[in-house]
């Protein structure tokens, strides 16, 4: 069974092997096909910048980031929303490449999309590791400024609700300090 870590570290590689152009496929899948090229990228590469150029590029960053606060959401003041974007950008970056080498991916397909009632798409794939393991992912992307987001990332589950309780249990330890959790996050 996966842990918190190694979800997270199987992110950087699930963009390993690109996906045949089907014809008449979702708009989305060839979103996600970009963002694996990149994702890719950053992965062979291996740090926190090269992730981080990628998520800043596709993740729905200013909500994830709101919802990743829970409770303390309407703390956050209109002078740290910037920072702390980017400090919830970084933290998954960070994240991301010191996992980056722990999965070796043998291949990669990317699914079919589908559409929820709210118009957001989850475009399911499947990662196979040289273990034999496999692992589905699903994508969940959003409409934003006219083109897809990433709003969330299931490997097993949703990675950004799990995001949530960690900064909710640190805040609440911290009575709610939106400043020192941005310090926390930026490492």
């Amino acid at each position: 069974m996966l842990n918190r870590r190694s979800l997270l570290t199987l992110l950087p590689t699930v963009a390993l092997a690109p996906a045949a152009v089907a014809a008449g496929e979702h708009p989305s899948v060839a979103f996600m096909r970009q963002v694996a090229k990149e994702l890719l990228a950053a992965h062979r590469q291996g740090t926190t910048p090269a992730f981080l150029r990628v998520i800043q590029r596709y993740a729905d960053l200013p909500e994830i980031s709101q919802y990743s606060l829970g409770k303390y959401s309407d703390k956050l003041q209109k002078t740290q929303k910037s920072r702390f974007h980017r400090a919830v950008a970084t933290y998954m970056a960070r994240v991301l490449a010191m996992g980056s080498r722990d999965y070796t991916i043998s291949k990669y397909e990317i699914g079919e999309a589908t559409i929820d009632k709210d118009k957001d798409v989850i475009v399911s794939s499947k990662v196979f590791l040289v273990t034999g393991q496999a692992y589905s992912v699903g994508w969940h992307l959003v409409w934003r400024g006219g083109r897809y987001k990433v709003r969330d990332i299931r490997v097993i589950i949703w990675l950004i609700p799990q995001q949530k309780s960690e900064f909710v249990t640190f805040l609440n330890k911290y009575n709610g300090d939106i400043n020192r959790l941005i310090l926390a996050l930026l490492g």
